[in-house]
């Protein structure tokens, strides 16, 4: 490729002149090695396919801000190693956020001092919920997560997360009622 820079130049010179055929010879040139410059970083083909697929949006969108041509290679190649450092940020943040919901099943009675007898009597009412439900009333009330963010770490959409959250509530009200725990 070293030796096809002229090629390069030349496509991303008449791309900006309103050659479009010009990006469909560029993809050609330039697609497989953006995979394999992904999958380098992600190790996971099908993600680092999704990655050149992004990269080649972001250089369609901004190929016509290009002043040298012939940095073409260094650039576009910045763009890929960029969003796959992205994927990997987010991947890493899903991870956290997941041991987070792993650790929530460990909250113990004794780390509450006021209002305990109310406090153990809501834990012992949460523990008998469906886990799905136990998972989003720990989340929105201990976690202080959105429901946008829940449906986000749980792979559900925001209705199925709203939908949890308020069938927990009206639950853990029978619950309270039936062992005298009104307001």
């Amino acid at each position: 490729m070293k030796k096809d820079n002229h090629i390069d130049i030349a496509l991303v010179e008449a791309y900006q002149a309103g050659d479009q055929k010009a990006i469909a010879a560029l993809v050609k040139r330039w697609h497989v090695v953006f995979c394999k410059k992904a999958f380098f970083l992600v190790k996971d083909s099908d993600i680092s396919k999704d990655i050149a697929q992004d990269c080649w949006q972001t250089i369609m969108a901004k190929l016509d801000t290009l002043e040298k041509p012939s940095s073409f290679k260094s650039w576009a190649l910045r763009i890929v190693y960029n969003k796959s450092l992205d994927v990997l940020r987010q991947q890493s943040k899903n991870h956290l956020k997941q041991t987070k919901i792993d650790n929530l099943q460990v909250v113990e009675v004794d780390d509450y001092e006021e209002n305990t007898a109310l406090k153990a009597a809501l834990l012992k009412a949460i523990k008998q919920l469906p886990k799905q439900q136990q998972i989003v009333v720990r989340l929105f009330y201990t976690e202080d997560y959105s429901l946008k963010e829940m449906s986000e770490l749980l792979k559900i959409s925001v209705g199925i997360s709203k939908s949890r959250l308020f069938h927990a509530r009206e639950k853990l009200k029978l619950i309270l009622k039936d062992n005298n725990y009104e307001n």
